[in-house]
């Protein structure tokens, strides 16, 4: 709460925190129990169930908005880069766990069905493995060399959870510099990872607000691979650029080889539902020094 006095203040109004403690701090002699427990007496914005009404739909969205907002402006946090991708990359700790039961199941049941899956399981997940190393190197880099490297101060941002955008934020940690979280509710692979500054540790309900957050104050975006709502984020950035409803900014999608098997965007201009330009609004890099260069340049350029 705010502790300076009223007069402090520039206004000689109670703020809404003040009066949040008046209201607890009422005792019932002095009032009827009975009007005192009605939902009704509460303050509208200290009754939970009066906010989570449908109705309020659009104050919800509005404060979503503005909370992170408020936090990052106190914070001096004015450029980001943000890091998208899966949530399923493993990281080195889980390659170990995966390698040690494979290694155990070769012991106890070396002609198991399980082991063969489990096998099969291990392959995929080494072959996927380089991208948490490389997203972890170009989490450092940006925290450490936008610094010193004629470029603005720039803060990772990510979607919070575990796989890319943990190692992006563990990057961060590892150069000692801070970044950024934004969680959003979901029932299964969401969770703060350890790496995130906790100061800029958000939660959102609305994907919409989350996502907007993302770009406010993106100077870059990296798209490691992902699943859906990496192609999410992805295709909207790429969509509020081609309608210029943002400033161009660097897009670039982490390797090829997966993109290209994802996506068949020569298809697509073959089709004619983009322009042969389209094309043009990302790049394709394959290490995360690659990715630091073009970021860098577009930025003292």
């Amino acid at each position: 709460m705010n502790r300076k006095s009223r007069r402090e203040r520039g206004h000689l109004f109670y703020n809404a925190a003040e009066d949040r403690i008046h209201a607890h701090q009422e005792k019932p002699e002095k009032g009827s129990p009975l009007q005192l427990s009605s939902a009704s007496y509460k303050l509208a914005f200290d009754d939970m169930e009066f906010l989570t009404r449908e109705e309020l739909r659009g104050v919800r969205l509005m404060l979503e908005l503005t909370k992170p907002e408020l936090i990052m402006q106190q914070h001096d946090i004015e450029h980001t880069v943000v890091i998208y991708g899966s949530a399923r990359t493993p990281s080195p700790e889980m390659m170990q766990q995966a390698e040690d039961e494979v290694c155990a199941l070769r012991e106890s049941s070396p002609d198991s069905e399980e082991l063969h899956a489990r096998q099969a399981n291990l392959q995929r997940m080494q072959e996927q493995a380089h991208y948490y190393n490389e997203a972890r190197r170009l989490g450092a880099m940006i925290s450490e060399r936008s610094a010193c490297e004629d470029c603005p101060n720039l803060h990772v941002i990510t979607g919070g959870g575990p796989g890319i955008m943990e190692a992006a934020n563990r990057g961060a940690v590892d150069v000692g510099a801070p970044s950024i979280g934004l969680n959003i509710v979901l029932p299964h692979e969401q969770y703060p990872n350890p790496w995130i500054s906790p100061e800029f540790c958000f939660q959102f309900h609305y994907f919409a607000m989350r996502k907007m957050h993302f770009l406010l104050r993106a100077r870059a975006l990296v798209a490691f691979p992902g699943g859906y709502g990496t192609l999410d984020e992805l295709f909207e950035t790429l969509t509020l650029i081609q309608t210029k409803k943002i400033e161009p900014l660097p897009v670039l999608m982490f390797g090829r080889s997966f993109w290209e098997k994802m996506i068949n965007f020569p298809y697509m201009v073959e089709q004619g539902v983009i322009n042969p330009e389209d094309i043009e609004l990302f790049h394709y890099v394959e290490t995360a020094e690659e990715a630091w260069e073009l970021i860098r340049n577009s930025l003292v350029d």
